[in-house]
């Protein structure tokens, strides 16, 4: 698909798999998932949490904000940017309540004390955007999120659908449309 001259490779997958998070089932693993990177996050989004921290800081578990004293909320490795993690697992920014994972950014902006809902790329999970000379849409197919395919399948939600707010959130509401209409049309 070609939007705005800029050329887009969208996964299939994204519209033709079915998708619902139940974090009941899944514990907020898309926030825990063993990995040495954490989310990926833009340079507007550091800024945006170098603004905001002193207000969710409160919420930061001891271990999450000691990480974030040594080391930083985020780092960099090949020209991209990652958010930190603790013990390669849990994101510097999620806390446990009840036995699952929450995001910290999340709760702040329901209680209305921010207005930033949370890194763009947590928010299009199961979706990964790459960027090159082109921007790749490609669906994550994780085992963890395994109970959210079964979901989708009962209501008959795809990932496009679910992550719907999202992908208008990062590229527009015209981009979102012309998304479908482009599907449609195949």
């Amino acid at each position: 698909m070609i939007y705005n001259n800029k050329k887009y490779f969208i996964d299939d997958r994204i519209f033709s798999t079915n998708f619902a998070c139940d974090i009941s089932l899944c514990k907020g693993g898309c926030c825990t998932i063993r990995s040495q990177y954490g989310a990926p996050l833009s340079e507007e989004e550091i800024e945006i949490i170098r603004n905001i921290f002193n207000k969710v800081e409160k919420y930061i578990p001891y271990n999450n904000l000691q990480v974030i004293k040594d080391r930083g909320f985020f780092f960099r490795e090949d020209e991209k940017i990652y958010l930190n993690n603790v013990n390669d697992e849990d994101c510097v920014f999620s806390y446990i309540t009840e036995g699952i994972a929450k995001c910290i950014f999340e709760k702040a902006y329901r209680l209305g004390e921010i207005e930033f809902k949370k890194p763009i790329s947590c928010e299009l999970f199961p979706i990964r955007v790459y960027e090159d000379e082109k921007t790749l849409l490609r669906f994550e197919k994780m085992n963890e999120c395994e109970d959210a395919i079964n979901n989708g399948n009962e209501k008959k939600i795809t990932v496009a659908e679910f992550v719907k707010e999202a992908l208008k959130r990062a590229f527009g509401n015209e981009f979102y449309n012309n998304l479908i209409n482009f599907i449609k049309d195949k």
